[in-house]
């Protein structure tokens, strides 16, 4: 009877001391918040308007700080968009989008990046262009 009360005494001995060497450990992830990404700009489209019910044409977005994976936005949604350089995009405009009268809000949004590491802390946040209007008469 003692042997079964010892080897109990012991069992709840080591329970006790691994979780606490468990929790004493202090672990955590290291983890950093994703940082600000680049800001796109938008210095001119073109063209710069068109005339309402006329046919399907590509936009041509000039300006800088367009990343690898960059879309144009029209009226706030994302465009397929060809990359032509790091300050030039195009996107295919079809004659729906331009059936009436209106102005066109664009923006160009570079994607935020994941992060890195063991935990995917960092990397970048998406950022987006102010707006540049687009006019169909």
């Amino acid at each position: 009877m003692k042997t079964s009360q010892t080897l109990r005494a012991v069992g709840a001995t080591l329970l006790v001391t691994l979780t606490a060497l468990t929790l004493a450990c202090g672990y955590s992830a290291k983890t950093t918040p994703a940082v600000a990404g680049t800001v796109p700009t938008i210095a001119a489209l073109s063209p710069a308007s068109t005339t309402a019910g006329g046919p399907a044409f590509i936009l041509t977005v000039n300006g800088t700080n367009f990343g690898g994976k960059a879309v144009v936005n029209w009226n706030g949604a994302a465009q397929t968009t060809a990359i032509v350089s790091a300050s030039q995009l195009t996107m295919a405009v079809p004659a729906a989008a331009i059936a009436t009268s209106g102005t066109i809000t664009v923006t160009v949004t570079n994607p935020g990046t994941p992060g890195t590491g063991l935990y995917g802390s960092g990397g970048t946040l998406a950022e987006t262009s102010s707006p540049m209007d687009f006019t169909v008469n």
